[in-house]
């Protein structure tokens, strides 16, 4: 536990995070202690970032064909967004299981977490009650070198001041020492120890590092006929304009042919360089090497993730925008960082009128557009800010809905929409724990800064990463044919795919032009709809006779482990091909948003009389009532499930707080008399859209 006062938490936070950064700029981080290693370069001159141009590793394997193969395709749960101790981050927060741990776990093995006791062993134990069906380590590229280094005792620049200041730094600051600089600035530089001191040692930590990266999601690619479980070899490209702007990527490789070094940040400064990189080094190699890469939560972006504007300031043109959409088919809708799904209560063009917008959000709450309200988070006028620094902004852009509305104006004025996208969740944990969402026992996801209940119930402040309005994360579901990599990644390219806050709903959806109303009847109405129209991240093309409207399938189970389904809504968003003006519209179609259902916050149990309300499925068909064949349109579902229990407040329960007596100065008071946060949630799932196009 850390006693502080929010006032000063927040203050201090942000004077550390300028402290660093001004040391960094200004040359403070340069080691020249006498007894370090990095001693005695006050004359040497940077070695400088490696150049943009890692080779392709083709690598040929065998694998047997999958005996549960569907053509009518199975859903598989996964996570693709994953840290370990590779991590710089989940690495100050001291954990130490690796990629080999992080795979382990996530078909099922128990792992520790930290705090370690004084002999090393873990003080903690965790394990999934249902293993996944893939998953992938997406360690930040920029420092799993410094990083390895800095915490292996017998590495020669361990004792380096690089290695030093990342480990005096304080986690719960976001104080990473020398490190800032290849992650906090807008013109990244390695650390010292990688940039002066010693690159060459810096470069063959890296190809270990990434070797054993690559050889652990190689190791657990089950490629046997059972298919039983898939990896993919990735990683995070941790890019920004300043500290904690996230315009983070994670990137995948299709098969084992993959890039010999990661690209990062501090080589590829853009998401057009990382792009350029990708690229040449992959899908031009004239190899089987092939790469996409997904975004990833979008709701701190201050306004800059879905800006349709170039880096040298030029809009978009139809090229670029076809670029984009190809090379990053997905979006990160939902992880431990809360929902990217749409935002309300700003004065913006692309914000929504939707109560179900402020689910899980990452700010508690929003100023008005020139801010100045203690807590709160100011509208983006023009982007810019720094997202984890408590400095930044919040645009209506940042989020899907959002984006997904601009793509549509981009397509109009350009003829190609760089924001078509599907979705998929994920949980972005630092601990290894790859699918560990459930909310009525969750250890965190960052190590000691989230292990204790003080700490995990704190307001969020100048790093609002592990507080309390973080959350377990969700699941990526990909439909597929079978249970492999490659009809994995090709189901990822074709955006059929979801995402969940954490449940395993299933979901299907699928749109046409020719569904009859009694289609859920139909014993066969999958392979009906699905040869009669297109799954979840299709295009429809224009109306096949005029006057005609399409017409979607929804069809939802619930989790056999969670609670019954509430109902199904459709959304819909579409531009006036006139005006140019975005609008909005949610349908409800199947189920009962007024069932009766909710929960006894005090045992987290149903309440009595609503314990019987809901659904084990839901199916509808809906016809667009409004539809104008000259307007392009997305369209997509979102299922929820009846009330339960916040983790938040499955943790106040276990700490049995008296707030009549307790001290209300403290996070735990806060978060647990106060009503600050949700005590329950609706766990949902959020289909990928279908997406109209005119001709």
């Amino acid at each position: 536990m850390r006693p502080r006062s929010d006032t000063f938490s927040e203050m201090r936070h942000h004077l550390v995070l300028l402290g660093v950064t001004l040391a960094v700029v200004m040359g403070c981080g340069d080691d020249d202690g006498d007894d370090a290693v990095d001693a005695g370069i006050d004359a040497g001159v940077d070695a400088g970032p490696p150049d943009l141009g890692p080779t392709v590793v083709v690598r040929e394997v065998e694998r047997e064909p999958c005996a549960d193969r569907n053509p009518l395709r199975n859903p598989y749960f996964g996570d693709l967004h994953i840290h370990t101790r590779f991590s710089f981050d989940a690495a100050a927060y001291d954990v130490r299981t690796g990629p080999d741990d992080a795979y382990r776990f996530a078909k099922g093995e128990a792992v520790g977490l930290p705090p370690y006791d004084d002999a090393g062993n873990p003080t903690r134990m965790t394990q999934l009650d249902r293993p996944l069906d893939f998953a992938a380590v997406t360690d930040h590229a920029e420092l799993i070198a410094a990083t390895s280094i800095c915490t292996d005792p017998t590495s020669p620049g361990y004792d380096s001041q690089s290695c030093i200041s990342f480990r005096e730094g304080d986690p719960f600051d976001a104080n990473f020492g020398d490190f800032v600089s290849a992650i906090g600035l807008p013109d990244p530089v390695p650390p010292t120890l990688c940039r002066r001191v010693d690159p060459a040692l810096c470069a063959a930590e890296l190809t270990d590092v990434w070797n054993q990266m690559v050889e652990a999601a190689e190791a657990h690619d089950d490629r046997s006929s059972a298919c039983g479980f898939s990896t993919f070899i990735a990683y995070e490209w941790t890019g920004g304009r300043g500290f904690g702007q996230n315009l983070h990527r994670n990137v995948f490789f299709r098969t084992s042919s993959h890039l010999s070094r990661p690209i990062s940040y501090v080589e590829a400064n853009t998401a057009e360089d990382l792009w350029d990189g990708l690229e040449a080094g992959c899908l031009e190699s004239g190899t089987d090497c092939d790469v996409l890469a997904i975004p990833h939560n979008s709701n701190i972006a201050s306004g800059e993730m879905f800006n349709p504007v170039t880096e040298d300031g030029d809009p978009y043109t139809a090229a670029f925008s076809a670029r984009r959409a190809a090379l990053e088919p997905l979006i990160e809708i939902y992880q431990h960082k809360g929902a990217s799904e749409c935002v309300s209560g700003i004065d913006d063009p692309l914000a929504s009128e939707d109560e179900l917008c402020d689910f899980e959000s990452v700010y508690e709450q929003y100023c008005d557009e020139t801010g100045g309200d203690d807590g709160c988070v100011r509208r983006c006028e023009v982007g810019g800010g720094g997202g984890f620094a408590g400095l930044g902004c919040v645009s209506a852009r940042d989020m899907a809905r959002g984006a997904m509305k601009l793509g549509l104006q981009e397509l109009l004025r350009t003829g190609e929409n760089p924001f078509a996208f599907g979705f998929v969740g994920s949980t972005d944990t630092h601990n290894a724990t790859g699918g560990n969402v459930a909310e009525d026992d969750w250890p965190g996801h960052a190590g000691i800064t989230d292990a204790d209940a003080e700490d995990a119930l704190e307001a969020p402040g100048g790093v609002a990463v592990t507080v309390r309005t973080s959350s377990p994360g969700g699941l990526a579901v990909v439909w597929a044919e079978e249970n492999s990599r490659p009809a994995l990644f090709d189901a990822m390219r074709r955006r059929e795919t979801y995402g969940t806050s954490g449940t395993r709903i299933v979901a299907r959806f699928f749109g046409g032009w020719s569904y009859g109303a009694d289609l859920c009847d139909d014993p066969d109405a999958i392979a009906t709809a699905d040869a009669g129209g297109v799954p979840m991240g299709g295009d429809l093309s224009a109306p096949p006779t005029a006057g005609a409207a399409p017409s979607f399938l929804v069809s939802a189970l619930a989790d056999a482990f969670s609670v019954p389904l509430q109902r199904v809504q459709i959304i819909k968003g579409s531009v006036d091909p006139d005006t140019g003006v975005a609008s909005e519209t949610v349908y409800e179609v199947a189920g009962d948003p007024d069932n009766g259902a909710d929960v006894d916050v005090t045992t987290c149990e149903p309440t009595p009389g609503s314990d019987e309300a809901g659904f084990g499925s839901l199916c509808g068909v809906w016809t667009d009532p409004d539809f104008d064949p000259a307007a392009p349109a997305f369209y997509y579902a979102r299922v929820l499930e009846n009330p339960t229990c916040r983790w938040s407040q499955h943790t106040c329960r276990e700490l049995a707080l008296d707030c009549a007596t307790a001290d209300p100065e403290t996070n735990v008071y806060a978060a647990c008399c106060d009503d600050a946060i949700p005590k329950t949630l609706q766990e949902r799932a959020w289909t990928s859209p279908i997406w109209y196009v005119p001709e």
